[in-house]
């Protein structure tokens, strides 16, 4: 296209070039586009993926600045593809991106793929129709938070304490679980620019096991917080741990600088509706789930 130069990037860079993009994305427009930087961050953090060293496809400017990209995903049981783009970008430029993103995916030997839609995104809706996808699961719910509207800290309950990784250091990390074939994420953790081990938090039964976490992402550049993950063991349910972790992350968010806060949920997973929109956090776009062929 005129005026953007085409070139791939794999790795570490590009982990640093999607980071700017997002950033730069959510500079621009406070809700436009479905992720953060530290969602893509998040995806790259949790184990080694077979999209790890692929070329993905990025659109750069004449200063060198990312402008767009179509980034592949290898989820392991799914792959997907997001096409990334300014706020302001053009039905046209949209579609090129979306048409050169699944030729990509292709060639590079996935026959299918999925992604996240805005359910009144007519423009990506058109593209993916002729390519035979259709609806899959139940989508996602996207909610945001103002960190001046924050709830108070919940009481943790009885037997139970909060840390964060800082004064968890000599433990194994909380997230390698072994019965959902979890892998050791910190290193990788570490490798993303955006990870701080004061937001990684973790409460612990008084035997020393893994009772519930959460990962809380701050992005100084656009002064946006997001949750991702959120977890509770089984056997730790209905304690109200979950309402302890988001509402000391959360706070922690604010006190970091963020302003805004962002989470998402499955609108048919009960529990963690609940407990978001119970804390404050206020739906704002619906998304479905897209799947289909990446030929025509």
């Amino acid at each position: 296209m005129p005026g953007r130069i085409e070139e791939f990037r794999s790795g570490l860079d590009y982990l640093e070039q999607v980071t700017a993009l997002l950033s730069r994305n959510r500079t621009a427009h406070p809700t436009a586009g479905l992720f953060e930087a530290a969602d893509l961050q998040w995806w790259w953090a949790q184990n080694a993926r077979t999209t790890d060293d692929l070329g993905q496809l990025f659109w750069f400017d004449d200063h060198g600045r990312p402008e767009a990209a179509a980034i592949i995903t290898d989820f392991g049981d799914a792959t997907q593809l997001d096409p990334l783009l300014a706020p302001d970008a053009s039905p046209e430029w949209t579609e090129h991106v979306m048409r050169r993103g699944l030729d990509h995916a292709a060639e590079s030997g996935f026959d299918s793929v999925c992604l996240e839609v805005d359910r009144t995104d007519r423009v990506l809706r058109s593209v993916l129709d002729e390519r035979g996808f259709g609806v899959v699961g139940h989508g996602l719910v996207e909610s945001w938070l103002s960190a001046d509207s924050r709830p108070p800290i919940s009481t943790l309950h009885e037997g139970y304490r909060l840390l964060d990784r800082r004064s968890a250091m000599e433990r194994p990390h909380h997230m390698i679980n072994e019965r959902r074939n979890h892998p050791d994420s910190e290193p990788r953790l570490k490798q993303t620019s955006l990870y701080r081990a004061d937001l990684d938090l973790v409460v612990y039964d008084d035997d020393g096991n893994v009772a519930a976490y959460g990962l809380f992402w701050y992005d100084p550049t656009t002064a946006v917080g997001l949750v991702e993950p959120m977890r509770t063991e089984d056997e730790h349910q209905q304690r109200g741990l979950a309402r302890h972790v988001l509402t000391c992350g959360v706070d922690r968010l604010a006190r970091a600088g963020a302003t805004r806060i962002k989470i998402g949920f499955e609108p048919d997973n009960a529990a963690a509706k609940h407990l978001y929109l119970s804390a404050g956090f206020e739906p704002h776009r619906e998304n479905d789930i897209l799947a289909g062929p990446t030929r025509s």
